[in-house]
C-alpha cells in the first residue's frame, strides 16, 4: 500500500493503478515526483464540489456595473487618492 497514507509516487502510479484508483474513489490521493507533491486525484463528486467552491469572479465594464457597486467602486478610488496624497506630502 501507500508509502504514507494517502500518498503514492509516480512509479507507484504506474504499477498500483487499480489500489490508486481504489483509494482516491474514498478520498484525496498525492501522487508525488521526487518527493514532491505534484497531483491530487479525488472522485468526481469532491471535485465537482470543489468546483461550485471555486472563485466566481467575472470581468465586466463600467458601463454594466450596478449604481452600488459603481458608487463603491469610486469611494475606493477616492480613498487611495487620498491616501497616495497624504503620502506625497
Amino acid at each position: 500500500m501507500p508509502r504514507s497514507s494517502g500518498s503514492y509516487s509516480t512509479s507507484d502510479l504506474s504499477r498500483k493503478s487499480g489500489d490508486i484508483i481504489a483509494e482516491a474513489l474514498r478520498h484525496p490521493v498525492t501522487i508525488t515526483q521526487r518527493n514532491k507533491p505534484r497531483l491530487v486525484l479525488l472522485n468526481i463528486e469532491d471535485y465537482r464540489r470543489l468546483m461550485k467552491q471555486s472563485d466566481r469572479r467575472s470581468a465586466g465594464t463600467i458601463e454594466t456595473m450596478s449604481d452600488e457597486l459603481f458608487a463603491e467602486f469610486e469611494n475606493a478610488v477616492a480613498a487611495y487618492a487620498s491616501e497616495d496624497e497624504a503620502g506625497r506630502s
